[in-house]
């Protein structure tokens, strides 16, 4: 049954898109769902990615994006491909400058995308026989499920700048998440490995495992998720109890439902109990964006800075 909040129904949701997205472990560097087959630092065309949906082959540059993904489009205009971007869905808020639509990628309208003339589109996923209907009328999809850790991640990066003509720029977007994140993990306080995280998706207590791209990071960090002693069998983004989470007292609370629904420190502070909570004491609860903490695209850089910076220990620097 769908939790009534709206909140609670967008975190199913979420997680029931990222289910249906699948995804593997990578080898480090390397596409998560594709192989490419050419020269990832040349512009040269055609380029073949061995895809999700199977082989695909960009012939030429393409010069009119549909990106039916808000990761893809950060990406994308990270990598120097914004100009080739002539539409984008309606969720895909940053950055400011991207031509956004009322194009769904949730429930994507075959006839809608077509008819602005793309010679390729970026998904996340496969609704409603989305790639099929797009193939019939001659257009080429990039399917790129959601990443579950930081190397598929990067891989999905370089992919885009292979299909799109723009390798040598994501190589060095790619080189520079690398960079920094790994400063950041390694200057994080040597009393915060081992630490418990409770990783707040909604107000009615839907988190994340370690199984899944948020949970990926806060391991990178050495942090113990809550979340992941769910109980066995349940899913990805499990629906916790407040009662689950007193008895948990995380050390760090991190809210990632700050725009969606309101939530603060100040008002986590006043939920029955939680007045108790290690993290609630000692004023370790941090509110990130919704977006920058549910996407996996360069912005990911920022999501591990605002985590690092909220570690029990750190001095904000």
């Amino acid at each position: 049954m769908f939790p009534r909040s709206l909140a609670g129904a967008f975190a199913v949701l979420l997680a029931l898109s990222l289910a249906a997205c699948g995804g593997g472990g990578s080898a480090e560097g390397s596409p998560p769902t594709s192989t490419v087959a050419a020269d990832a630092g040349a512009a040269a065309f055609p380029v073949t990615l061995e895809a999700e949906k199977g082989r695909l082959v960009v012939d030429e540059r393409p010069d009119r994006i549909v990106s039916l993904s808000p990761t893809a489009t950060e990406s994308l205009f990270a990598i120097g491909a914004g100009e080739q971007v002539v539409a984008v869905d309606d969720q895909s808020d940053y950055p400011a400058g991207a031509p956004r639509t009322d194009l769904s990628g949730f429930q994507p309208n075959v006839e809608a995308i077509a008819g602005y003339d793309p010679d390729l589109v970026v998904a996340g996923f496969d609704p409603g026989g989305l790639v099929q209907g797009l193939e019939k009328v001659g257009v080429e999809v990039l399917l790129q499920p959601a990443a579950t850790d930081l190397d598929e991640a990067y891989g999905q990066i370089e992919e885009l700048g292979a299909a799109t003509g723009n390798a040598e720029k994501a190589e060095q977007v790619v080189a520079d998440m690398r960079e920094r994140i790994q400063e950041l993990a390694a200057s994080a306080s040597a009393d915060a490995q081992g630490l418990s995280v409770y990783h707040e998706v909604s107000p009615d207590f839907y988190s994340a495992t370690s199984k899944t791209f948020i949970g990926s990071v806060y391991e990178l960090l050495g942090l113990e998720n809550i979340a992941d002693e769910a109980g066995a069998g349940a899913p990805d983004y499990p629906q916790l109890s407040a009662e689950y989470i007193l008895s948990a007292d995380p050390d760090l609370v991190v809210l990632a439902d700050t725009e969606c629904c309101g939530q603060t420190a100040a008002k986590v502070a006043k939920r029955p109990g939680w007045d108790g909570v290690a993290a609630v004491e000692k004023a370790d609860v941090v509110g990130v964006s919704d977006d920058v903490a549910s996407r996996w695209g360069p912005r990911t850089v920022d999501f591990v800075e605002a985590v690092v910076q909220a570690l029990p220990g750190e001095d904000g620097s």
